[in-house]
């Protein structure tokens, strides 16, 4: 068989530029004069400034980049890897012969079911049922956390009260390590009995969703949705990760395209993605009331998507493109699984754990010096114009200092019976989307910068409440008590 392949050719308004750019180069790149242009038209920034600095024309060139990308709806870079793309299937198709692949085998099958949205959103549904509500939520959340959390109750935190009240003389000290808020009773009992289990699930669960391949053809079915929010498909990995750690799915924001797409990605990783801790807490408080949990979930996507589009209309740049290569779908390896889920709870336990000893410091120094009641008291009014007891307000502080470390304390509230029917609901969407926590305020800093991240919060604190006290007013409207 003749082997000989020729170059790829572009559309004709690529290779129409590609000349012209060739032409007004006048330096040497130690690359062809083709292979220059092409990474000019794909806007690659080292090399456009290189460019600017070095050539006499490079205005000139810039135009001819202007004007060819006014012939295509989508960003030259997207153009040039599609006909790369079906370059390369194409000599795959004339060269390539396995046995028996004119019979479509059970993994294409399979990609085909998972990126078909009449068949893909199905089994979206029950991967996320089975995977996030049920093994995460149910199991994790419900399960793990009742028995550990029974466990240090019964059997971690009298001892702990005891031996902390007869070793340490000073009451204000033994708050510090015991009682209410100390960094064993509190910090440490949230961090290992409530939040731990809730991670670990979620994080072996996301090694095996991405272990099998099945993420990037998650992004492919939630492209188009995705795009009417201001996002592209590749933002569902950041999106899912959220529902892990939103700090870490902030870092991942910078893999996206354009800077646009990075600052609504944050928003609303932000405002409407809770973390595995506060999702599987969640999830186990209103598990035992689908009613609840279907008001959550609904209320909580429909301020995702209306934020989004409203954000995607407002900001100004260009909209991102969408190109990912796409794995095998494979049987996951519990190697793999394991090995990705150790690495995971190993950086929760270095990068989280402290936090939660920092939180209940924070809260120690602050009782003491009375300024944390004095922000309680004056959240407790805001509180009751939620329809929600006063006491909830200590939980909306501690969300400050952790997200999960809120949604734990919302949990105890929820035990002692102060949080009942649709005040589970109504605290539950507010702290969902209250403002982000120490941690992940941070990144968002080291990110998107001081000015976005300061705009983001000034606006998610007033539209959290307000979305918590519509939420309470449409359901006393409608006479609905979970």
């Amino acid at each position: 068989m003749n082997m000989l392949i020729n170059r790829v050719r572009y559309p004709e308004q690529i290779e129409k530029a590609v000349k012209e750019i060739e032409k007004l180069l006048t330096v040497d790149y130690k690359l062809s004069k083709r292979s220059v242009a092409l990474l000019l038209l794909q806007n690659d920034e080292a090399l456009l400034e290189e460019i600017r600095k070095k050539e006499p024309n490079s205005q000139k060139i810039f135009e001819v980049i202007e004007e060819t990308q006014k012939h295509f709806s989508e960003p030259l870079s997207f153009v040039i890897a599609t006909a790369r793309q079906e370059a390369a299937f194409k000599v795959e198709q004339e060269t390539l012969k396995e046995k028996g692949s004119e019979k479509l085998t059970i993994t294409e099958f399979l990609h085909k079911l998972t990126v078909n949205p009449l068949t893909g959103i199905p089994i979206m549904v029950l991967v996320l049922y089975f995977g996030i509500y049920k093994f995460v939520g149910v199991f994790g959340a419900g399960t793990l956390v009742d028995l550990i959390e029974t466990f240090f109750e019964n059997n971690v935190n009298p001892v702990v009260n005891q031996v902390t009240a007869q070793v340490i003389p000073w009451k204000f000290l033994q708050d510090l390590i015991a009682n209410d808020y100390g960094i064993i009773t509190l910090g440490i009992r949230y961090a290992v009995a409530i939040v731990l289990p809730v991670v670990t699930t979620f994080f072996l669960m996301f090694s095996i969703l991405e272990d099998s391949g099945y993420l990037p053809r998650l992004s492919l079915l939630v492209d188009r949705a995705f795009k009417a929010i201001g996002l592209s498909g590749r933002a569902v990995i950041p999106m899912v990760l959220g529902f892990g750690c939103d700090t870490m799915a902030t870092m991942v924001t910078r893999t996206l395209e354009t800077n646009r797409e990075r600052i609504i990605a944050t928003l609303l990783l932000a405002l409407a993605i809770p973390c595995s801790a506060q999702l599987g807490v969640i999830l186990g408080l209103l598990s035992n009331n689908p009613g609840a949990l279907l008001v959550w979930v609904g209320f909580m996507l429909l301020v995702f998507l209306l934020v989004g589009f409203l954000t995607a209309q407002i900001l100004p740049g260009k909209r991102a493109a969408f190109y990912m290569e796409i794995p095998p779908l494979r049987i996951p390896k519990l190697k793999n699984i394991l090995t990705k889920t150790y690495v995971r709870m190993k950086w929760y336990f270095i990068e989280i754990l402290p936090l939660f000893i920092l939180a209940s410091v924070l809260i120690w120094i602050g009782k003491l010096t009375g300024l944390f009641d004095l922000i309680v008291r004056g959240l407790e009014p805001i509180m009751l114009w939620l329809g929600l007891p006063k006491e909830a307000a200590q939980v909306f502080i501690f969300g400050f200092f952790r997200r999960d470390y809120g949604a734990a304390g919302m949990f105890d509230l929820y035990q002692k019976g102060i949080l009942v029917g649709k005040q589970l609901v109504v605290a539950a969407v507010t702290l969902t989307l209250f403002i982000p926590c120490i941690a992940q305020f941070s990144m968002m800093l080291k990110e998107r910068g001081l000015k976005v991240t300061l705009a983001i919060t000034a606006f998610i604190l007033p539209f959290a409440f307000l979305m918590g006290y519509l939420l309470n007013l449409l359901l006393t409207a409608l006479g609905v008590n979970f």
